[in-house]
């Protein structure tokens, strides 16, 4: 009986391997892909989205722009065209969420370092201050990589439009005047098509993780 059993041990080991890879092979087949959201206007915190556009359900994408960057170069619309970026609104000389947030993006920025189809932006909610001196200072100052990331500065009623028309992502303080804006801790991934795949807390390491998680999944779109 111990001679037929060994006889046969390595069929059976062949075997069970053979059946585990094959169980494998059908879960990954049934399992679903994983898709992002696509986030519309009506998805999103009212306070945080223009009134105009509050109740759009749909073909809702980040609009032209032409903005200056640490370098002084012009930077549009065409320096990310098909690629996957992150997006944030923030300024220099802000002590609260900014450093926090800044460091998180300098990760970002090495964990996606080897992707060609990935890049940053960061907006500066205070233009008037954060001149191309001021912006260059910063990125020194915190490893900004000029291939990678862009940081910038315009005119402060585009910059204004693109937040609360586009991005979806800053709060209008009503105060100082029409354009005037709170910039939130939210980090925003942008897809190849120009739409708003997800919303990040931009100051909470376990959604630095899930941002990471969530550029994989888009350039496994394609």
């Amino acid at each position: 009986m111990l001679r037929f059993f060994s006889k046969f041990k390595y069929l059976a080991i062949t075997l069970l391997i053979l059946s585990a890879i094959i169980i494998t092979l059908f879960y990954n087949a049934l399992k679903p892909k994983e898709v992002l959201p696509v986030y519309q206007p009506s998805m999103v915190r009212a306070e945080l989205v223009d009134s105009t556009i509050q109740y759009v359900k749909k073909y809702h994408t980040i609009a032209d722009f032409k903005l200056v960057n640490q370098n002084g170069d012009t930077i549009t619309q065409d320096d990310y065209s098909n690629k996957i970026y992150v997006a944030d609104f923030f300024f220099t000389t802000c002590p609260t969420i900014c450093p926090i947030m800044t460091d998180n993006m300098t990760g970002i920025q090495k964990a996606v370092a080897p992707y060609d189809d990935v890049m940053l932006l960061s907006h500066s909610v205070t233009p008037e201050i954060d001149s191309v001196p001021q912006l260059k200072k910063y990125a020194l100052e915190k490893g900004v990589n000029d291939e990678k990331w862009n940081l910038v500065t315009g005119d402060k009623k585009q910059i204004y439009r693109l937040a609360r028309k586009s991005y979806l992502a800053v709060l209008n303080d009503g105060d100082g005047g029409p354009y005037d804006m709170i910039h939130t801790e939210n980090f925003i991934l942008v897809d190849k098509k120009k739409r708003i795949r997800g919303f990040y807390d931009g100051t909470d390491g376990e959604d630095m993780e899930k941002l990471l998680h969530d550029i994989e999944v888009l350039r496994g779109e394609g």
